[in-house]
């Protein structure tokens, strides 16, 4: 039996950032993955270039059924810190808009740098191996693995969500954390495209392909929420960043709502363009929605899209404005895990101490990134959430040795 100050199962993002961390503090790691490959999840994200934090992350960018867990982990390991960890490997890196920081480069940066940081202290990684079985042992944990057994006095879990199964995604976390007597929040798909029943979207799908700012809500009063972002018409629903983002936060049989015209009072600006204009009201459309968009939604008012905008009644310019400003549907589903950017749910925080991801029910147990309940906005938070879960988590741990007798 080989025994080791921490295990790690999971090596994707938090597991590596938690690995490298501890083998520096001078810990003897062993981090286990059953996939072949290393962190696939890094190495896709961004459209190959790794949106690897956001500038301006708080808790206000994560969704959790016990919302102030993440503060903690978050206010002491920051996107700073991890920015000041890329720089010192001299990978190049921008900014677009919204605070995200990719990779100029490939995300394989990021990998290599992760794997570099766990170079530098004790860490072995065995790839791939497969954990048959966990139990406790006197002092902390045995794994039965294919390459054997091992003991360890902390079990480190990081082993993801349930999204992109192709890429190895499984649901071990969950049961074992189970095993151990942990809730889990029910898990869903989170930054997913929303589907639309084909029925009611059979008159939209021939747009697809077409993208337009738009701001979407979904739910009402405190739970309501709203992403002003791209939307991107897909021939079986919603995709693009503001259906991403709004996935988070729908539930199943209820309504969303698309402005397609956000930040403007379109009834007010048809009304102004009577005044001024003699051109038509497809014409009119046309400048502020696609084109496609706005042939199609005036095919459902017979009689006034080749009218000149002037000869048109205030009130139906306002019914009409009404309509584009709140086009609401319901969705009948999600593209699933295997378009989902993440899982939401997860280990009950609640049952976790927000300063070392320990579990409250075993000493030496814990849990980071994405297999815990805290799911973060798109563009780089969920990443930032795996930095910084690791960190909290590596800096608690403490050598087997040092550990009291019984």
């Amino acid at each position: 039996m080989l025994t080791f100050d921490a295990v790690v199962v999971g090596a994707g993002a938090a597991g590596l950032h938690c690995a490298a961390i501890a083998g520096q503090r001078g810990l003897r790691v062993l981090v286990l993955d059953h996939s072949e490959k290393v962190a696939e999840k890094i190495r896709i994200s961004g459209g190959g270039r790794c949106n690897f934090t956001n500038r301006d992350v708080g808790p206000d960018n994560f969704v959790s059924a016990n919302p102030d867990f993440c503060r903690s982990a978050l206010a002491r390991y920051t996107p700073r810190d991890f920015v000041a960890l890329v720089d010192r490997h001299r990978i190049s890196w921008h900014e677009k808009h919204r605070g995200q920081l990719f990779c100029d480069g490939s995300s394989a940066e990021i990998v290599d740098m992760l794997l570099r940081e766990c170079g530098q202290g004790p860490v072995e990684r065995w790839q791939p191996c497969v954990v048959a079985g966990v139990r406790e042992a006197a002092q902390g944990f045995e794994l039965q693995t294919d390459r054997g057994l091992v003991a360890t006095a902390a079990l480190v879990v990081a082993t993801g969500g349930l999204s992109i199964p192709k890429i190895g995604a499984t649901d071990f976390g969950y049961r074992l954390a189970r095993q151990f007597g942990h809730r889990i929040v029910e898990t869903r798909p989170a930054l997913v495209p929303l589907t639309l029943p084909a029925g009611a979207w059979a008159p939209f799908a021939s747009l697809s392909g077409l993208s337009l700012p738009a701001s979407m809500t979904t739910g009402s009063g405190m739970n309501a929420a709203t992403f002003q972002e791209d939307l991107l018409l897909t021939h079986r629903g919603l995709s693009g960043p503001a259906a991403l983002q709004l996935s988070t936060y729908w539930r199943p049989g209820t309504p969303l709502s698309i402005d397609c015209t956000p930040g403007l009072d379109l009834a007010a600006w048809l009304r102004d363009a009577k005044r001024d204009s003699r051109r038509h009201l497809r014409t009119l459309l046309g400048e502020l929605v696609p084109r496609r968009l706005a042939d199609l939604w005036l095919a459902k008012w017979p009689g006034i899209a080749d009218r000149l905008v002037a000869e048109i009644g205030d009130r139906d310019l306002a019914r009409l404005a009404g309509q584009l400003q709140d086009w609401k549907m319901t969705p009948d589903g999600t593209e699933g895990y295997r378009k989902a950017e993440v899982t939401a749910g997860g280990v009950d925080t609640r049952e976790l101490d927000s300063r070392s991801l320990q579990s409250r029910r075993r000493a030496g147990l814990h849990f980071i990134g994405e297999v815990v309940d805290v799911t973060g906005w798109l563009g780089g938070y969920n990443f930032q959430w795996a930095w910084a879960s690791a960190a909290a988590c590596a800096l608690s741990l403490t050598p087997a040795a040092a550990l009291p007798a019984g």
